[in-house]
């Protein structure tokens, strides 16, 4: 497989340190990654998702389709992330889950693969995130206990063209919040998918993953924790100048 050409170049400190957030959804990874101008003044995210997406809080967007966004304009950038859908991917596509959606004729797009060769094709560094199951690679797994928060939300994180070494995955401190199999069960996580069964609420989610500018609760459920990918991109400006900050 061809992986793209490392571009490491700490961006001049006139200009903007370019991020552009794929499938964007309402900016969860968007947040992370505007954060890293505590470290880097100038960090300017652009998100791009089929959808409108109303709450984006990145600082620009551009509604359409995310593989052809890359394609055409991936080059433009200093770094991507891409996060696409992931219904097509993990425990949706197996097990009952799988012959339900056969059943009713559902069907979901698989669009890892593609995405990454768009990405690959770029040359630029990028990262792309997605569920457990998924084909991405696994090269990083991210977890909510690693950084307080109130949500498990184990994810994955293919690295293209760096690279960055797995952080220690803490013991979590007890289950998910809900009912399991008839029995209700408390903890210190709440579940941030789906409804009913003591799902998390909006204003549960918001305080789980640190999102405060979205009320939407499936918006919010798809949403990354912006602390997952301030950790990414922590790493990754730690591999062009380490003073720049080591992922913590």
């Amino acid at each position: 497989m061809t992986q793209p050409t490392a571009f490491r170049r700490v961006p001049a400190a006139l200009r903007p340190f370019r991020v552009l957030d794929a499938y964007s959804c309402i900016g969860g990874a968007a947040k992370g990654y505007q954060r890293l101008a505590r470290l880097l003044p100038g960090v300017h995210v652009t998100g791009v998702d089929s959808q409108a997406q109303p709450d984006y809080c990145g600082d620009a967007f551009h509604q359409g389709d995310a593989i052809d966004f890359i394609r055409a304009h991936g080059h433009e950038f200093d770094f991507i992330h891409a996060s696409p859908p992931c219904q097509g991917e993990g425990a949706p596509t197996k097990g009952t889950n799988a012959a339900r959606n056969a059943a009713i004729g559902r069907t979901y797009p698989r669009l890892i693969a593609p995405t990454r060769a768009a990405l690959e094709a770029t040359g630029r560094p990028y990262v792309m995130e997605n569920v457990a199951g998924s084909e991405v690679r696994k090269d990083i797994r991210l977890c909510g206990e690693m950084f307080g928060l109130g949500v498990l939300m184990h994810r994955y994180f293919e690295l293209g063209g760096w690279t960055t070494a797995q952080p220690a995955h803490p013991h979590h401190r007890g289950r998910v919040r809900g009912w399991r199999h008839g029995q209700w069960h408390d903890g210190p996580y709440v579940a941030a998918y789906g409804q009913g069964g003591g799902k998390a609420t909006v204003e549960e989610i918001r305080a789980a993953k640190g999102i405060d500018w979205s009320t939407d609760h499936l918006r919010l459920r798809e949403a990354l924790p912006p602390a997952y990918t301030e950790w990414i991109g922590r790493a990754y400006l730690a591999t062009l100048t380490p003073s720049l900050g080591v992922a913590a």
